[in-house]
């Protein structure tokens, strides 16, 4: 299993407009973070997760030219904004694009994007959703994804369990929550990684801070754990130093092969 990191960065994105801080300004790549994205492959079955206002240039940067399965965790901006230059592997296939999501999510996509729900494009290089409830598993013979609900202020975002059938692992993505519910850490226990919200030092009404990230980590206990979704009062280095054993700051770019 291979995971991407498309963006890792908040829904202001960093550098932030008109921002002039140590963060903002900084000279280290690690710092530069577009919104927040995973693209994973399970045994060459390709999996995004979310669609950034910065999905194509992610996209182009990180070479992506295949999809077989969209998922939107929730349908904030910051991770349904993009969803029009799906319109490209629209093109790949001449059909839509099912997008798995939560209610509200569907709710969302429809609204944004009223001209592309439908079974296929209506000309080639448009975009096309057919929307679907994600459920608690997804089967596909590369592998299972499993959801579970994350409380995420006056919405549930998924969180989501990849298990690849060949070699056994597991990867977890728990961004945009407040806080890790007992059934969801139990799911993705045993995982070889996990990737978590931890929006900021200071503790936030929707996201968890970085200590509550840390917290969740050391309850889930496995082999290393990613903190992503962060603001610019995170600098790279600097809170890389403070994390506990085990517990990294993800970049944008990074990969993870599992």
């Amino acid at each position: 299993m291979e995971v991407i990191f498309l963006g890792t960065g908040t829904s202001q994105g960093v550098p932030m407009i008109g921002c002039d801080c140590a963060v903002c300004t900084s000279a280290n790549p690690r710092n530069r973070r577009m919104r927040t994205s995973i693209h994973v492959v399970m045994d060459g079955l390709h999996v995004q997760v979310d669609a950034s206002p910065e999905f194509r240039l992610q996209c182009v940067r990180e070479k992506i030219s295949q999809l077989n399965v969209f998922i939107l965790t929730h349908g904030h901006a910051d991770h349904i904004a993009g969803m029009d230059d799906l319109r490209r592997f629209c093109d790949h296939g001449a059909k839509a694009v099912t997008v798995y999501t939560t209610g509200e999510g569907k709710d969302r996509v429809a609204a944004m994007f009223p001209y592309a729900i439908g079974a296929r494009p209506v000309a080639t290089g448009y975009p096309a959703f057919q929307l679907a409830d994600m459920p608690a598993v997804l089967e596909f013979p590369q592998g299972r994804i499993y959801s579970t609900p994350l409380p995420h202020g006056s919405v549930n975002t998924l969180g989501l369990v990849f298990e690849e059938k060949s070699s056994g692992q597991k990867f977890a993505y728990y961004s945009d929550c407040k806080s890790v519910p007992p059934a969801a850490v139990a799911l993705a226990q045993g995982a070889a990684a996990v990737c978590l919200d931890g929006l900021r030092p200071d503790p936030h009404p929707t996201h968890m801070s970085i200590s509550e990230a840390c917290t969740v980590a050391a309850e889930i206990g496995c082999p290393v754990s990613y903190l992503t979704h962060m603001t610019h009062s995170v600098e790279h280095e600097e809170w890389g130093n403070k994390l506990p054993t085990g517990v990294l700051l993800a970049y944008d770019g990074l990969r993870l092969k599992l």
